[in-house]
């Protein structure tokens, strides 16, 4: 897979690629959104907190699925206040820290999920 960031255009806002080009024969895998909220069925305070629990469920399944963090393509993720943001983001940058090849990004502020006390929600498209 390869990052593309056209010089001609301004560069991406945080770590994230303006888009990854996938090459064909490989294996897609699409995960649908994951709240941050444990298996005991309580999201901690915080968007930062429940971000982490989101990431930490992605790489359940994409281990599941015989992938890692080098396999995601594309991040959707989708907060309930521009507040959440930072939060949100510092999240995701420790998830993808040690990654060479940044994955395409986007954030949307969104009216709220299925229980008030959701903040945020990260769904990923994976290909290996």
């Amino acid at each position: 897979m390869r990052e593309i960031t056209p010089p001609t255009i301004r560069p991406p806002f945080a770590r994230y690629a303006h888009a990854v080009e996938v090459p064909p024969g490989l294996r897609w895998l699409v995960a649908s959104g994951q709240l941050g909220v444990g298996p005991d069925d309580a999201a901690p305070e915080g968007a930062e907190a429940q971000a982490r629990l989101c990431f930490a469920s992605i790489d359940a399944i994409l281990a599941e699925a015989r992938m890692g963090r080098q396999n995601v393509v594309r991040i959707n993720a989708f907060v309930t206040d521009r507040a959440h943001m930072p939060g949100y983001m510092a999240a995701r940058d420790a998830w993808l820290a040690d990654e060479p090849r940044l994955p395409a990004s986007t954030l949307v502020i969104v009216a709220g999920f299925t229980r008030p006390e959701f903040l945020v929600e990260i769904e990923v498209l994976a290909a290996g």
